[in-house]
């Protein structure tokens, strides 16, 4: 025997099912938003670590020893201590120019030799320089910092030649 009321859906059991994908999807909706804002903070902390990477990079260039007054420009830094106590408000290129998009990021250099209980072993203290980048964002102000060591070129034994 067939029974004619369970051959489909009613209109109340429909309007309840279309609710109940509604109220659903509006959940997931909101979860995808709030993971959407979430995903820029990564973006952000890896701008800053290349940001502290190139810094680090060009500062690692440099000479350890005879550093003079420090230039103006820090396109004429040929000296790792020519970078001490360097700070920018917004990223600059080596000529000063401001990089387009890193406004936000602040740049922080600290050299200096390193404590006793931060030598290299084997490795002169006076012939050594700690390097200390720190990169910043207005959202972040913690950023990120990276800490580089710089030898000196080794002393050359009594009579020339090889070390």
């Amino acid at each position: 025997m067939w029974n004619r009321r369970s051959a489909g859906v009613t209109l109340i059991e429909l309007i309840v099912a279309i609710v109940i994908v509604g109220v659903a999807l509006a959940g997931l909706l909101a979860a995808f938003s709030r993971t959407d804002r979430a995903s820029v903070d990564p973006v952000i902390t890896q701008q800053m670590a290349i940001v502290a990477e190139g810094f680090m990079e060009e500062i690692l260039l440099k000479q350890v020893n005879g550093a003079s007054a420090r230039p103006a420009l820090r396109s004429d830094y040929t000296h790792v201590a020519h970078y001490a106590g360097y700070t920018a408000k917004g990223v600059v290129d080596v000529e000063g120019n401001a990089v387009p998009g890193l406004e936000l990021y602040g740049v922080s250099v600290a050299v200096a030799q390193p404590t006793a209980a931060q030598a290299l072993p084997n490795v002169p203290a006076a012939d050594t320089l700690r390097i200390q980048v720190t990169v910043t964002h207005a959202n972040d102000p913690a950023g990120v910092t990276l800490v580089g060591w710089r030898t000196g070129p080794p002393a050359l034994p009594a009579g020339g030649g090889t070390p």
